[in-house]
């Protein structure tokens, strides 16, 4: 799927992009300039997800870092007039997605959203190494070595 609205997004012209900058485009666009700690809010992202996309974005010219007027330890991230030139595109480009993640759902045994939040609750009670881990530790015929490896037994 991430796939397809890059290429999407590539169809409206705008390349050297990568869909995770459209959250963060949004963002700003609708909050006005924001420190990292508030675009990572914005998103539910932790605050070095939101620097490493921002400093990404930032070298590819989408947005600019300053710093705050009133707190100088902090950062301020807005849009650059690239970034700004590009929002009606990323802006179209996210409500024909969401329409088509609508149609999507009606064609599955459950909506997309739900199976995703069922996915993060049952990784945040067992995250998917503890799994592997476990899966691995019941495994009639794997090398010990491997298993011990992949399982963590014996690294003290």
């Amino acid at each position: 799927m991430d796939a397809d609205v890059a290429r999407t997004l590539a169809d409206l012209g705008i390349e050297d992009y990568r869909t995770r900058f459209s959250p963060v485009v949004r963002a700003i666009a609708t909050f006005g300039p924001s420190s990292i700690r508030e675009v990572a809010a914005a998103l539910g992202v932790t605050h070095s997800a939101a620097s490493q996309t921002v400093a990404e974005m930032a070298h590819r010219g989408l947005v600019e870092l300053a710093r705050d007027a009133t707190d100088a330890r902090q950062r301020l991230v807005r849009l650059s007039v690239k970034g700004e030139q590009l929002l009606p595109a990323i802006d179209a480009e996210w409500a024909a997605t969401a329409a088509a993640m609508v149609a999507l759902d009606a064609e599955l045994s459950a909506p997309l959203s739900r199976i995703i939040a069922e996915l993060s609750a049952a990784l945040e009670r067992r995250p998917f190494r503890r799994r592997i881990a476990d899966a691995a530790a019941a495994m009639s015929g794997l090398d010990p070595t491997l298993r011990s490896a992949i399982t963590g037994d014996g690294r003290g």
